[in-house]
């Protein structure tokens, strides 16, 4: 996945305090992506991994729903495993380890099917990263993930960030990172590559809720403040009180009744790997 001084620190550490917040924002993909997930997972008891599975959310959902599966959450974080483990409580059908996800595989049996919330986008070599997945994958095993549409589409990226300086036009190009995917013809030829056969991505727009309740600007305000572009920018700041100011009101621009809503758009992707295919 990323470079680990990325996940297995203090990024990872945030993230795990902030799992909550992160779910919620992620509220009104979910549902279409477990959907998704649980369509392309065969018949009778099968074998699962989700890649980059953070606080468990994606891989909780799967266990949930098909009690036959064996289900496998893999992340960097060690503290978003913990979270994760504890969010699993007593159930017997869904485990989570932390360390590199190619890494764990490696020495794991062949999957039946890998899914991922967004964790994909950060692998360093993606095109080798769904080779190797495919090695370890069972004969006709499926992938489903979800990633960022472009930037431009994703306006809880942008608008916080504008508000405190940044640039509204941000070339992320397919560097590592959340917007790494955003290009379908990009990923087709990654999954291509790898030894996968992609159907045409599917695109999801959806509400992107940084904020709720009766103080939903000020639950937004400190979301930004500990997760994504802004954050960085609010660090940086030589004025803290002023940007924090300038970011509340960006927030309260998007509030509507008791949420703050940004909209957001994402890709998500099923392949197949061919029954009886040979290495990548």
């Amino acid at each position: 996945m990323t470079q680990s001084f990325d996940w297995t620190g203090p990024v990872g550490d945030v993230w795990a305090a902030e799992w909550a917040r992160t779910d919620r924002s992620f509220r009104d993909l979910s549902p279409h992506l477990d959907a998704a997930i649980l369509s392309a997972a065969p018949p009778g008891p099968f074998r699962a991994v989700d890649l980059g599975a953070g606080a468990g959310a994606t891989a909780l959902a799967l266990a949930s729903a098909r009690p036959d599966a064996d289900v496998l959450g893999i992340d960097l974080s060690a503290a978003l495993v913990a979270v994760a483990r504890e969010r699993a409580g007593g159930s017997r059908n869904v485990h989570f380890r932390a360390g590199d996800v190619l890494r764990v595989i490696a020495d794991t049996p062949p999957a039946d099917l890998y899914c991922s919330r967004h964790g994909v986008m950060f692998f360093d070599d993606p095109a080798a990263a769904f080779a190797m997945l495919a090695t370890r994958s069972a004969p006709d095993a499926s992938l489903v993930f979800s990633c960022f549409a472009a930037r431009a589409a994703n306006r809880w990226a942008i608008e916080p960030a504008v508000a405190l300086g940044g640039a509204a036009d941000v070339d992320t190009g397919v560097t590592p990172g959340p917007f790494a995917f955003a290009d379908p013809a990009h990923v087709e030829q990654i999954l291509t590559r790898g030894g996968w056969i992609a159907a045409p991505p599917r695109r999801v727009a959806f509400d992107y809720v940084a904020g709720d309740g009766e103080d939903c600007v000020a639950d937004a305000t400190a979301f930004f403040g500990r997760i994504g572009p802004a954050a960085s920018l609010l660090r940086e700041a030589p004025d803290r009180a002023r940007a924090v100011a300038a970011l509340s009101t960006a927030c309260a621009a998007r509030r509507i009744g008791n949420r703050v809503v940004f909209p957001a758009v994402a890709w998500i992707w099923s392949a197949k790997r061919p029954a009886g295919a040979g290495t990548p």
